[in-house]
């Protein structure tokens, strides 16, 4: 009578999590990503951990949130997951500005952009 089930959008050994509406240019967001792209998952976390980017910490709740996924919902093995993917959009732009001299106006854009880590599990090589 109700409402069919809906597919998965990750494969069977994968989960993902999303993070959206982080204070920060995609640009500046990307290289954190950057870093912990294709890394098993606990040296992903270490890298966060001791990284200086503000954005950092973020990056790292939303990567405990994937993991946190891939065990509780999907029943994946912690140990033998690794960073699939992670990628960077956009979000909407504040506009702010100030006045500027001879009456013109300076444009102060404050971007905000989200992220999204998919994990997998791999099979250890015996």
């Amino acid at each position: 009578m109700g409402q069919e089930k809906n597919p998965r959008r990750v494969a069977d050994n994968e989960a993902m999590a999303k993070l959206r509406m982080l204070r920060t240019s995609p640009q500046k967001l990307n290289l954190v990503a950057a870093m912990i792209r294709g890394k098993k998952v606990e040296k992903a976390l270490t890298d966060l951990t001791f990284s200086k980017k503000r954005v950092a910490q973020d990056v790292r709740k939303c990567l405990q949130s994937a993991i946190a996924n891939a065990e509780n919902n999907h029943g994946l093995d912690v140990d033998e997951l690794i960073v699939a993917e992670a990628w960077v959009g956009k979000n909407l732009v504040m506009k702010r500005g100030r006045p500027r001299a001879r009456g013109r106006f300076g444009r102060i854009m404050k971007p905000f952009s989200e992220i999204t880590i998919k994990v997998r599990q791999i099979e250890e090589q015996a």
